[in-house]
């Protein structure tokens, strides 16, 4: 019974030993912690045709730090009228005028450009034209999708492309 005691009380010993040096190499381990500030941005809010927009409920863009995101475009004017009825490649150029305009108001370009998605009622006669594409994207293809729909917002509306862009520092 000795021996088992005093067997037991070095193991114990040991155990506490080996948990001390545990903790002080834990100790050691600590490296100094340094203080983050997350800055969060305000959005703002782009209107391209204000009293259009107001009417709607959306608003063409926002841009919260480097990101932009804007909502579809499409082929018409000041007043809601569609331009171009029934022309799906006049309606996609005037889609990316209107584009470029708000790109360019907040400083971007279509090389900031890293979404497109293109909505349209005749996806065949969308990707007969979609060759002018490469007019606008010089450097990229951004990531996007083509989705053909059974309408849009208004009648003889063939097109609506949405974007999202970043600028890199």
């Amino acid at each position: 019974m000795y021996n088992y005691k005093r067997v037991l009380k070095m193991a114990m010993l040991l155990a506490l030993s080996g948990l001390t040096t545990i903790f002080q190499s834990c100790k050691q381990e600590i490296k100094e912690v340094k203080e983050v500030i997350i800055k969060t941005e305000e959005p703002e809010y782009f209107l391209l045709r204000p009293e259009l927009e107001k009417s709607f409920g959306y608003s063409h863009a926002v841009r919260i730090g480097d990101d932009l995101k804007i909502s579809g475009a499409v082929s018409m004017d000041d007043k809601g009228v569609i331009v171009a009825p029934g022309d799906m490649e006049q309606q996609m150029k005037n889609c990316y005028i209107d584009l470029e305009k708000i790109l360019k108001h907040y400083g971007f370009t279509f090389d900031d450009v890293v979404v497109e998605n293109v909505y349209t009622t005749n996806m065949k006669d969308f990707i007969n034209v979609s060759g002018f594409r490469t007019s606008i994207y010089k450097k990229q293809f951004p990531t996007g999708t083509w989705l053909e729909v059974n309408g849009l917002a208004i009648d003889g509306q063939l097109i609506e492309i949405d974007m999202e862009a970043h600028k890199s520092k």
